[in-house]
């Protein structure tokens, strides 16, 4: 497994926000976290990430138990809805920042940096917008350079906090479809956290369902829709197997 989240638990002010989380993602594999608000997935991504810590459990990385790894030692590449560009500098600079950033005994030469961050821009597709600064970018152009910054640092897995959630439909639409060509063509594991269920099934190789601290169910689109586990699963995905017959998600 790519990564292990054994028996993670976290609470607020005495209200337990994760209870006893476990899950495994396999290399390479996109997994949405879907719930509504309050269900514990941007904790769970979050304590993933190293931005925050649980209080009982451990998460193990290609066999690394990184439970108390600062969150710079992880290498992960972390997308946040707010973008987080860099105002003054240019997309090529924003996209070339982390590389940049690391000690000069893991620094790549400047032309190597130069090279990397014009094939990802190419990759993804705002190659001609190298130039140009975040406030002459539309939402879904400085969503992607947000993403193409993340993938630069080489990053041993994606991890998505609702990236396209301030966007209009069509734009998140044509997102989704840039993201999942990314992530394959990178190859790395991908963590996307979404309230919304045509995000969550059309991105993701599988989907973990969580309410109120808990992963109810782990499995498919199709596996969640036609075999709800819980209750709940059932109510959060009503209305969803017309989505699937529709053959999206699959």
């Amino acid at each position: 497994m790519a990564l292990q989240i054994e028996n993670i638990s976290k609470s607020y002010g005495g209200s337990l926000v994760l209870n006893g989380v476990d899950l495994e993602i396999a290399p390479g594999e996109f997994v949405a976290l879907l719930g509504p608000s309050g269900s514990g997935k941007t904790t769970l991504l979050r304590i993933i990430a190293g931005l925050q810590f649980a209080e009982q459990g451990r998460l193990v990385f290609d066999g690394e138990d990184i439970t108390g790894l600062d969150a710079r030692l992880r290498r992960f590449g972390m997308v946040f809805q707010s973008y987080a560009l860099f105002e003054h500098m240019t997309v090529e600079a924003n996209v070339a920042f982390g590389l940049r950033m690391r000690p000069r005994s893991t620094r790549p030469p400047r032309d190597e940096i130069a090279k990397k961050v014009r094939e990802l821009l190419e990759l993804a597709e705002i190659g001609h917008l190298a130039k140009r600064y975040p406030s002459q970018l539309s939402g879904g152009q400085r969503q992607r350079v947000a993403l193409t910054r993340a993938l630069a640092i080489e990053p041993r897995m994606l991890l998505l906090d609702e990236p396209f959630s301030a966007l209009d439909t069509q734009i998140r639409k044509g997102l989704r479809s840039a993201l999942r060509d990314l992530q394959r063509r990178v190859g790395i594991s991908a963590i996307l956290v979404t309230h919304d269920q045509e995000e969550a099934f059309e991105i993701a190789d599988r989907v973990a369902v969580m309410s109120e601290g808990r992963i109810e169910q782990f499995g498919t689109a199709e596996e969640l829709v036609r075999r709800p586990a819980t209750p709940f699963v059932a109510s959060f995905l009503e209305g969803m197997e017309n989505y699937l017959n529709q053959g999206a998600g699959i």
